[in-house]
């Protein structure tokens, strides 16, 4: 089976306070986009299977970590704690940026789950799913129900919403060749509860949100690397009427009102406009 595994931004992106367990509490709201890795999920032979708990082939990007860190790898054996599972092979096609705040791996071990559910009649429900995969990554549990949510707690509580305020605009996304870690985002965001909440800000007009809807991962990040921060500018500067970083980053992306395909020429990095439904 073939299918699809989109990615996401943030909008808004507030660090509240630090938890005993030493993850972040959050608010943000994801919102799907149409660019995606390919996955194939094939059930094989006894001859190819004999021996395997799993086989995966990897193409497009390239995917630097041995496989037991892969994440796919990490959301099968998740699925394997409360299911059987048998052999599976997994092509993985990345196209996706890493290390873009775009949620891309996330996105790929939803997509096998909910594939697997499928191929092997498996009968788990979404609040199942969204558990399972809770345990591989935060913000993997978005990736199943795949709609405008607002998330809370580590990210992985979630509040689908009716959200059609970016219809009919166009997103131009910029993803530098820059990686920002998880780590080096957090290590320098100081916690601190909003003046005003993502849930009211995204009520008022697109033209409003500059400076009211914010990342807090900007301030460090941008410190560490202000080409993020004149990738930004760039983007305001030939009009975007909302423009900021996605999670905790490197993707920095625009909203125009128009179709805008000019090529940034800051950098060195993978761009491309998504038209929003």
């Amino acid at each position: 089976m073939i299918s699809f595994a989109n990615c996401k931004i943030n909008l808004g992106l507030n660090i509240i306070n630090k938890r005993p367990d030493g993850y972040h509490n959050i608010e943000t709201l994801f919102f799907p986009l149409h660019q995606a890795d390919i996955l194939e999920v094939v059930l094989p032979g006894e001859e190819l299977s004999e021996g395997h708990d799993y086989l995966l082939k990897q193409t497009g990007i390239v995917v630097d970590c041995p496989p037991e860190k892969n994440i796919l790898v990490k959301a099968l054996n998740a699925l394997k704690e409360v299911r059987d599972i048998p052999c599976v092979f997994m092509h993985l096609h990345k196209q996706v940026p890493m290390g873009a705040g775009l949620g891309g791996g996330s996105s790929d071990a939803a997509q096998l789950i909910k594939t697997l559910n499928s191929m092997l009649d498996l009968n788990l429900s979404i609040e199942e799913m969204e558990k399972i995969l809770a345990k591989v990554g935060a913000d993997c549990p978005f990736f199943v129900q795949n709609k405008p949510s607002l998330a809370s707690g580590i990210g992985e509580i979630l509040r689908p919403v009716e959200f059609d305020t970016l219809k009919g605009k166009y997103i131009r996304l910029i993803k530098p060749e820059i990686h920002v870690s998880t780590a080096e985002a957090y290590a320098g965001v100081a916690p601190r509860e909003p003046e005003i909440h993502i849930e009211e800000i995204i009520k008022r007009p697109i033209e409003e949100w500059q400076g009211l809807l914010v990342n807090d991962f900007e301030e460090s990040v941008f410190k560490a690397h202000p080409q993020l921060a004149e990738i930004k500018q760039w983007l305001i500067d030939n009009g975007a009427i909302y423009a900021a970083m996605s999670g905790s980053g490197s993707t920095i992306f625009g909203i125009f009102d128009q179709p805008f395909y000019e090529e940034c020429n800051i950098t060195e990095a993978a761009q491309w406009t998504e038209s929003i439904e």
